[in-house]
């Protein structure tokens, strides 16, 4: 007479259970590049656009940097805020992998984890090209590799942090339409900043909301690579996408508690 083992699934350690999300979530990526490539044209559209139309005016204001240093950032904050991995864990809600995910002893934080490990991996991509092309139109780094190893890591921790807000919608509702248009959640701090003219420059009530803003600090972080390492605009800066995190996380966590309760 032969006995039947019970099989089981034997449960990971909480770093290969995030390894594990992270590296299906990362396989998937050249799956996603018809939709990442052309957002990414748009950020490199209004580079170019911006420095031409606006560089001579800009001779007037108080800038410090040359315009094309001064535009840059704008672009990288464009390139990488909203994107992430919450369209790819809708469908999973979808077509029930999330269910069945549900039913092995994975960890529940992994889940996240794993799919922003991958966002990481892919706002630091999207920043490679921006950044390049403004190497190619002239501008440099006074502050060495380390500032342009600066500059990438703050940018994408910035586009890492914005990413609980997609991923809060996408656990919430399970509705891509939904997600896509979690973007429209930073146009009022995209315009509402030191996008186009340095604080200083501002008058009314723009100066004043701008002065609250936090992707203010954070383009002023940003901009002092391109002067000298200026300590406190780059804890500012720091501070700015400490203080996002803390809210988009925060909101992206409860969703997934509120998920996993209704399994």
């Amino acid at each position: 007479m032969t006995s039947t083992a019970e099989i089981r699934a034997r449960k990971g350690t909480f770093v290969e259970d995030v390894w594990a999300i992270a590296r299906r979530s990362i396989r998937q990526l050249p799956r996603d590049l018809p939709t990442v490539v052309p957002a990414l044209m748009i950020p490199l559209f209004f580079l170019v656009v911006n420095i031409g139309s606006l560089q001579s005016a800009a001779e007037f204001t108080s800038i410090e940097i040359s315009y094309k240093a001064f535009q840059l950032p704008v672009a990288i904050v464009f390139a990488v805020t909203g994107v992430s991995r919450a369209p790819a864990l809708v469908l999973d809600i979808q077509n029930g992998y999330f269910d069945r995910l549900m039913t092995t002893p994975v960890s529940r934080r992994a889940l996240l984890l794993g799919h922003m490990l991958a966002d990481f991996v892919l706002v630091v991509a999207l920043i490679i090209p921006v950044l390049s092309l403004g190497f190619l139109i002239g501008v440099r780094f006074p502050t060495g590799p380390l500032g342009i190893a600066a500059f990438i890591l703050i940018g994408a921790s910035w586009g890492l942090a914005f990413t609980g807000i997609p991923y809060a919608i996408a656990l919430k509702t399970g509705n891509p339409g939904a997600v896509n248009s979690s973007f429209l959640l930073f146009f009022p701090f995209a315009f509402l900043t030191t996008a186009y003219l340095p604080i200083e420059n501002m008058t009314g009530w723009l100066g004043a909301i701008a002065g609250y803003n936090p992707v203010t600090y954070l383009l002023a972080g940003l901009r002092s690579l391109f002067v000298s390492w200026q300590w406190s605009e780059l804890g500012k800066a720091v501070l700015a996408i400490v203080g996002l995190a803390a809210v988009s996380q925060t909101l992206s966590f409860r969703a997934l508690q509120g998920r996993v309760r209704q399994k």
